[in-house]
C-alpha cells in the first residue's frame, strides 16, 4: 500500500513538473517572436519629413508641337512628406515660381532664355507677379500614385502624381505629373498658324527630405 502511495505521489509530481515545464516554453516563444512583430509594426508607423529645398528640384517641360520643347527647373519654397516606410501617404508642398530657369538649348539672338522666362512669368502664362507660388497637397495615396489638389494662379484642381518611388540611399522621393495648363488659366495660344503649344505641362519631381 505504501509503495502504491509512493508511485502515485511520484506520478503527480512528475505531471506537475511537466506541466510547469511545458508552460515555461510558451512565453519564451512569444518573447522570441516579439522583436519581429515590433519591427513589422515599426515599419508601418508614419513619419513626417521636412523637404530639403536646396537639394530638391522640379524639371518642367512644355512642347511647341512638332517644333521644339522647352525644359527647365523650379525650386521648392517649403514642404513636408508623410510616409509609412517607403510609402508616401501625405504631404504638402509650395513651389517658388520666381526660380524658373531654362535648361534646353532651343534659343537664338531673337529668342533668348530671358525672353522665355519673361513670357512664362507674364499674365499670358503664370502671372508670377501676382501668383509667385504654386502648391500641391496630397489627399490620398494608392500604391505608387498620389492624388491631391494642385493650385496654380489661385485656381485649384485635382491632379495625380504617378510613379512615386523612394531612394533610401539618398532619402529622395521621385514622381511625375502631367497637367492641362488651360485648367489654370495658363491659356496663351501662338499667333502663328503652325506653332501650336501643347496644353500639357509635364513635371518630374525630385524631393530630398531630412
Amino acid at each position: 500500500m505504501k509503495t502504491t502511495k509512493l508511485i502515485l505521489s511520484a506520478f503527480v509530481a512528475t505531471t506537475f513538473l511537466a506541466s510547469c515545464g511545458g508552460g515555461s516554453h510558451e512565453p519564451k516563444k512569444a518573447e522570441e517572436a516579439a522583436p519581429e512583430a515590433q519591427a513589422e509594426e515599426a515599419s508601418h508607423e508614419s513619419h513626417t519629413y521636412t523637404v530639403d529645398t536646396e537639394a530638391s528640384n522640379i524639371v518642367w517641360s512644355g512642347e511647341m508641337l512638332g517644333i521644339k520643347t522647352h525644359t527647365g527647373n523650379l525650386k521648392f519654397k517649403e514642404g513636408s512628406v508623410e510616409a509609412a516606410g517607403e510609402q508616401v501617404i501625405g504631404g504638402s508642398f509650395v513651389v517658388d515660381l520666381t526660380t524658373m530657369s531654362p535648361t534646353d538649348a532651343n534659343y537664338d539672338e531673337e529668342h533668348t532664355e530671358d525672353m522665355l522666362v519673361g513670357h512664362l512669368s507674364s499674365p499670358d502664362f503664370f502671372d508670377v507677379a501676382n501668383y509667385p507660388e504654386a502648391s500641391f497637397e496630397v489627399t490620398s495615396a494608392n500604391g505608387s500614385t498620389l492624388t491631391g489638389n494642385l493650385t496654380v494662379r489661385g485656381i485649384t484642381n485635382e491632379e495625380t502624381v504617378e510613379n512615386v518611388a523612394f531612394d533610401a540611399a539618398t532619402k529622395t522621393f521621385t514622381g511625375s505629373m502631367t497637367f492641362d495648363r488651360k485648367k489654370y488659366d495658363v491659356a496663351w495660344e501662338s499667333s502663328m498658324k503652325d506653332a501650336v503649344l501643347s496644353d500639357d505641362i509635364k513635371l518630374e519631381v525630385s524631393l530630398a527630405v531630412k
